[in-house]
């Protein structure tokens, strides 16, 4: 009976050394196979989104440019309306006060007119 468990035993341990030589093996291909990616993914980088990149950095660059010249117009047109507001308002006050002392003016001669007449027909009615 010792003689027919030494067979299945040598039979284990065969099988367990193939089982760990698999294993390194499948480590050593997942390195070789990582490696690789890695490799792959290094070029592609530098082949097409290195250049994309740049180009939009490039478009960043232009973006912000135009965002600031942008700013700068509306900071002017904004100065522009509110002195063209400032103007108008200007404008309408002394158009304001010389319309109230035309139309002053106006009236005082009106009372003048109707005191002249008041006065005529006041010295006919007693003549």
């Amino acid at each position: 009976m010792g003689g027919d468990l030494t067979v299945p035993v040598w039979i284990i341990a065969v099988v367990s050394a193939l089982q760990g030589l698999l294993l390194i093996g499948i480590g050593v291909g997942g390195y070789v196979i990582y490696t690789r990616v890695m490799t792959l993914v290094a070029d592609l980088e530098q082949r097409q989104i290195a250049p994309i990149r740049e180009k939009v950095d490039a478009i960043l660059v232009d973006v912000k440019t135009v965002t600031s010249r942008v700013a700068h117009q509306t900071e002017r047109v904004d100065e522009a309306v509110t002195g063209t507001i400032h103007r108008v308002d200007e404008t309408a006050a002394r158009v304001r006060a010389g319309m109230y002392d035309k139309v002053n003016q106006a009236a005082g001669v009106v009372r003048g007119v109707r005191a002249v007449i008041m006065t005529l027909l006041h010295r006919e009615s007693h003549a």
